[in-house]
């Protein structure tokens, strides 16, 4: 029998068999559609978490103190002097407050004080206006880089009407000189310049939150880390068995990893979930298949007298088998694409900034095809081994 003959024989017993065989594949279709939103879902997650977040910029080391110990600018200007391979380190505060238009009032609005370099090593993207410069913060400017959202709310319109009005800050007058864009799904955040914070908002007692170091091009960012840390631990006389005093530091690959960790692992269970109507459909498979052989023994003790080989025989059962599985598997991409883009308008409109997309995986579309192509040899060789084993004389005789 040739493959084109094979195929249309496939094809003509599934036809017969129409409303039984879309009822078998539903499993197949649900684990496919299962697996395949969820891979593309998280394909799209992790993808604008590092388009939001900058979790791309792999020189950037985080440096922060346990809650015993407080950082100053004087450990700044150390490590910048005793740790080679920083383009420059910089310092933030953070502090909450009540932002105030004329005629309106944003509550407990968290601002980051900071040095210019920061908008070096971050990823804030202004929406309008500009961020403030070395001279304004050195001499404490009053000026403020006011979050869209909170910008939106005080002034209306998208918030750039914000720039060059006046907010009240803390009973002081601060001049919006810039208006960044919301970071999605996190609180809104505003800037202040960090000399201007010390005098005017944090006190003389305050502690610098945390440091954000810069790497060289080309500098090995996990030895530079480990520089900093020993360095660290030498000026602060910290031993190895002191937590209370110890200081963290961290680079951006280290939280790139731990991310593709946790998404992997989420994705793994669900993919297990999912794996689990995945058999169940191949059970129902093989039902429907025996089913068959059952329903058709005259037809294969015909065939096998006017010539057929088991070889036959078995090959056009597993060829039905396999066929219900990719087809289930066509209608589980479809169905698994849908819904991942169903889902992430859905997140999206729910984190507003942070905008998901899918990603459409060829190597998932590869592997669900794959999965069917096993399943549908795994779960249909019983029964087509089992009609190819029939004896013609007695399936002729059947009734």
């Amino acid at each position: 029998m040739s493959f084109r003959d094979l195929l249309r024989e496939t094809f003509s017993a599934l036809d017969a068999n129409r409303g039984r065989s879309l009822l078998t594949i539903l499993g197949i279709v649900i684990g496919i559609a299962a697996v395949i939103a969820m891979t593309s879902l998280i394909g799209g997650v992790r993808s604008a978490l590092i388009d939001k977040l900058g979790l791309d910029q792999s020189r950037t080391i985080y440096i922060s103190a346990n809650v015993n110990r407080k950082i100053s600018e004087e450990d700044i200007e150390q490590i910048e002097q005793n740790v080679p391979g920083y383009d420059f380190v910089t310092g933030l505060a953070y502090y909450t407050g009540s932002i105030s238009s004329d005629s309106k009032t944003k509550d407990q609005a968290t601002l980051l004080c900071v040095h210019p370099e920061y908008f070096e090593a971050s990823t804030v993207k202004l929406a309008a206006g500009r961020t403030f410069t070395d001279s304004e913060d050195q001499q404490g400017a009053m000026d403020i880089v006011l979050d869209q959202s909170i910008a939106k709310t005080l002034f209306g319109g998208d918030g750039t009407a914000a720039l060059g009005q006046t907010v009240k800050l803390s009973s002081s007058d601060y001049t919006v000189i810039g208006v960044a864009e919301s970071v999605g799904g996190f609180s809104s955040i505003s800037y202040v310049p960090l000399q201007t914070a010390t005098t005017r908002l944090l006190g003389s007692n305050y502690g610098i939150f945390q440091i954000i170091g810069f790497a060289q091009e080309g500098t090995d960012i996990d030895e530079l880390a480990e520089n900093t840390k020993s360095f660290l631990s030498s000026y602060y006389n910290i031993s190895s068995d002191d937590e209370s005093g110890s200081v963290d530091v961290t680079t951006m690959q280290s939280i790139i990893d731990e991310l593709n960790t946790m998404l992997a692992t989420f994705e793994l269970m669900m993919t297990a979930v999912a794996g689990i109507s995945l058999l169940v459909g191949g059970i129902g498979i093989m039902n429907m298949m025996l089913t068959n052989v059952t329903e058709r023994i005259r037809e294969i003790g015909l065939r096998k007298a006017l010539g057929a080989r088991r070889s036959d025989i078995t090959k056009q059962f597993l060829m039905e088998s396999v066929a219900l599985c990719l087809i289930g598997g066509i209608f589980g991409v479809v169905l698994g694409y849908a819904g991942a883009w169903g889902l992430a308008k859905l997140a999206s409109s729910v984190t507003k900034n942070l905008v998901i997309s899918p990603a459409i995986s060829l190597t998932a579309i590869a592997g669900a095809t794959g999965i069917c192509l096993f399943i549908g040899i795994v779960f249909g060789y019983y029964p087509a081994r089992r009609a190819a084993k029939l004896n013609p004389v007695d399936s002729l005789r059947f009734q």
